[in-house]
């Protein structure tokens, strides 16, 4: 099948789908909800795959104890190979507490400023983003900087663009949603225009920074830049609800296994990531927890205060209507649940 044909099909599948999942999902989520809770966390994984879901990985980082390892479902639903606990998966915007740990480092080093603007920057977009020389750094880093969100484009995920200038593209000379810092919008331009600002100053892509300031030093080797650098029988398959086709080989950024992104949010938790001043600079700017969408791919890097524990998850299923993001959550508190009834004997 042709290119342009697989991108109708995909086209025509999520419309399809938007409209029959209103009618079915719901009621999942509500059984998801009430059944009893299982006794172990494989259980409630393979649960998690009777409720819809194409594989399943959880890595657990728990204080005093070795790290657990999940997982259920494919890894390749078409080739019938079991989910594994060590695949590589598309990470989406968990990246973006990568990025913010570079953006801390080169602050403290005093290459950047959290308070200059992008005309400071970026000059060749002032008259092309509103409020440009109001919009700090630290606003972008925060999500308060009103500018439009450029994966909020229509068909964005039909076609995803892929380099800068395209994706940067599709909010040049649109009106601010808000202004600077009067209000908080999540939005993925910030950190488009936050990664080129980086690499323009460090003269080579930020990537190669967070190899050595972050990746290198915690000794973790199962994370990459992009399908490029892997090879992609390592990399878990993804699904979209009424598009029939794996979703793997479509590049969507960082790859990474579950345990390699529990270590880091572990180092980030207990600040062996940072030098001097520098955790305390990140927990100015930014949180300690994220998660990613893009299709075929949901993943959550969580920790829970109570247990001192890292809770990393990742679904190979998505849905037009994001039904199986709620999923996904209700699975993850129950996770958690389990872990507490467990630490509790």
């Amino acid at each position: 099948m042709n290119k342009n044909k697989a991108k109708l099909m995909l086209r025509i599948a999520l419309i399809v789908a938007s409209i029959s999942s209103l009618f079915f999902v719901p009621w999942l989520l509500v059984k998801a909800w009430v059944l009893p809770l299982p006794n172990t966390i494989q259980a409630q994984l393979d649960e998690a795959i009777n409720h819809g879901f194409d594989g399943v990985i959880v890595y657990i980082d728990q204080t005093a104890q070795p790290g657990q390892y999940f997982a259920a479902g494919w890894h390749d639903r078409d080739a019938k190979v079991p989910a594994r606990p060590q695949a590589l998966f598309k990470i989406a915007s968990i990246s973006k507490l990568y990025d913010a740990v570079a953006v801390t480092k080169l602050v403290s080093e005093g290459r950047l400023s959290l308070d200059k603007t992008i005309a400071d920057y970026l000059p060749e977009l002032l008259g092309r983003i509103e409020h440009a020389d109001k919009i700090t750094l630290r606003m972008m880093l925060q999500h308060r900087s009103g500018i439009p969100n450029f994966t909020d484009a229509p068909n964005f995920w039909v076609e995803p663009t892929q380099t800068y200038a395209a994706s940067l593209a599709l909010i040049l000379d649109k009106a601010a949603n808000f202004k600077p810092n009067e209000d908080y919008e999540y939005c993925n331009t910030n950190y488009l225009l936050i990664n080129k600002i980086m690499d323009d100053e460090l003269g080579y892509g930020n990537f190669q920074y967070i190899q050595k300031q972050v990746l290198m030093p915690l000794n973790l080797s199962n994370t990459f830049s992009s399908l490029t650098e892997v090879n992609m029988d390592d990399v878990m398959s993804g699904y979209h609800v009424g598009h029939p086709y794996d979703l793997k080989a479509d590049e969507h950024g960082m790859v990474a296994t579950a345990e390699d992104v529990g270590r880091f949010l572990r180092a980030m938790i207990e600040g062996s990531v940072f030098d001097g001043e520098e955790q305390a600079i990140y927990s100015s700017i930014y949180q300690y927890e994220h998660a990613g969408w893009v299709p075929g791919y949901q993943s959550f890097a969580k920790y829970d205060h109570e247990l001192d524990a890292v809770v990393i998850t990742f679904y190979s299923t998505t849905d037009p209507k994001l039904y199986n993001w709620n999923l996904s959550e209700i699975v993850n508190s129950r996770i958690v649940k389990i872990l507490k009834s467990q630490t509790s004997l």
